[in-house]
């Protein structure tokens, strides 16, 4: 599978992340110009939400309500009735900004804390963490010893969680215990800088890899199963939606580490129709 398959949906955001499908709208956010979004497949698209933070990853809670974080004031804004109300502050549990999420059937939030503050500096090492933020408003680390904790994937069974290390170019797969602790089967695959990563029906991890400018499906043995190329744009994160859970949303933006640290960047989102459906959170 190449960039032939795919189709432009939505163009000139500046840089899109967090993308998940839900009540027919992909939902996302644009971390630059600080807002939450929603479009169609018609590209029907809607401005819901700005933030006086650098917006990041989302979730959806069982009762149907978008989750957002926010990286530096460690901060979490539920859209409710068309309002950002506050839904928890994490400042006194995370080390450094906070940047992916999931939120898994039973309304859990898995948040990845970077364990520095941005911008990274070089000797940052394997200081990232995973946080569980229950229900009631608890929250505890569940794993330790990541290097860029990136995107987050949950299967549909809650029996598994893979988190995508940018700074270690591989996917970190753990069990997940019935009471949210995790232990590590191992680590699956080889890429550079993943990003925002999800799960299809087979197990297998589609991967956005930053600096290879590609989407790349992963097998549960870390093989390499499919790619996607995007040439000259840096792959940011993926999610399956659609009607039947078979279409692929790959984000990306024409950018650069250097375009970035000056605030370049002009992102959009592609789509193409895969063969396995999506399965689990997102």
């Amino acid at each position: 599978m190449t960039e032939t398959g795919l189709i432009t949906m939505l163009d000139g955001g500046r840089y899109f992340e967090g993308p998940r499908w839900h009540d027919g709208r992909l939902w996302f956010v644009d971390c630059m110009e600080r807002t939450l979004l929603s479009a169609t497949l018609a590209d029907e698209r809607k401005v819901h939400a700005t933030f006086d933070d650098t917006p990041c990853g989302t979730g959806i809670l069982p009762d149907g309500r978008i989750v957002v974080l926010t990286m530096n004031k460690k901060r979490l804004f539920a859209l409710t009735n068309g309002r950002l109300e506050p839904y928890a502050d994490l400042s006194a549990v995370a080390k450094g900004a906070i940047d992916d999420m999931i939120i898994d059937g039973q309304g859990r939030a898995w948040v990845g804390d970077l364990g520095f503050n941005m911008p990274p500096s070089p000797d940052r090492g394997a200081v990232g963490r995973i946080l569980l933020l229950m229900p009631d408003g608890s929250a505890r680390v569940v794993a330790d010893g990541l290097r860029f904790p990136n995107g987050i994937a949950v299967s549909a069974d809650h029996s598994r969680l893979v988190v995508a290390e940018m700074d270690g170019g591989t996917l970190a797969d753990y069990d997940i215990a019935a009471d949210g602790a995790l232990r590590l089967r191992g680590r699956i695959g080889r890429m550079q800088a993943p990003d925002g990563i999800c799960l299809d029906r087979d197990g297998a991890v589609w991967v956005a890899s930053f600096t290879e400018d590609a989407f790349i499906r992963v097998g549960r043995d870390g093989s390499e199963l499919q790619r996607i190329a995007v040439p000259g744009r840096r792959a940011l994160a993926c999610t399956l939606g659609g009607p039947d859970r078979t279409t692929l949303f790959c984000l990306s933006a024409a950018t650069s580490y250097e375009e970035l640290r000056q605030r370049k960047s002009s992102s959009r989102i592609d789509v193409v129709e895969v063969e396995t459906a999506g399965s689990g959170f997102p």
